[in-house]
């Protein structure tokens, strides 16, 4: 699988070519600034009776990719399109959490 990984601003834009897989085979995890992408491609055969397979140039099978961003993933935010075998996911940066200063009563 080919992925592109930009910074864009406040985000990450990630585009991983899938050509033949389908959107409901497509799986994406984030924990923090780890991203996982994994698919499946299946194969049905239809073999007839009477029929004999010389050679199939097909391939099935699974093929996953993980990979570290520079800041946490804000998860709540994310969004997935799935296109022409292009899966584009846009990543929000989370916001780092502010430094409080407690009032001392």
């Amino acid at each position: 699988m080919r992925v592109d990984v930009k910074e864009v601003g406040d985000s990450y834009q990630v585009h991983a070519e899938l050509p033949g897989i389908k959107k409901e085979d497509i799986h994406v995890h984030i924990d923090g600034p780890v991203v996982s992408i994994s698919a499946e491609r299946k194969q049905s055969k239809d073999v007839k009776e009477g029929e004999r397979v010389l050679r199939t140039e097909r391939y099935f099978g699974q093929v996953s990719r993980s990979f570290q961003l520079g800041q946490d993933v804000d998860e709540s935010r994310s969004s997935a399109k799935f296109a022409d075998g292009v899966l584009e996911l846009t990543l929000p940066k989370k916001l780092a959490p502010q430094a409080k200063r407690l009032v001392i009563d």
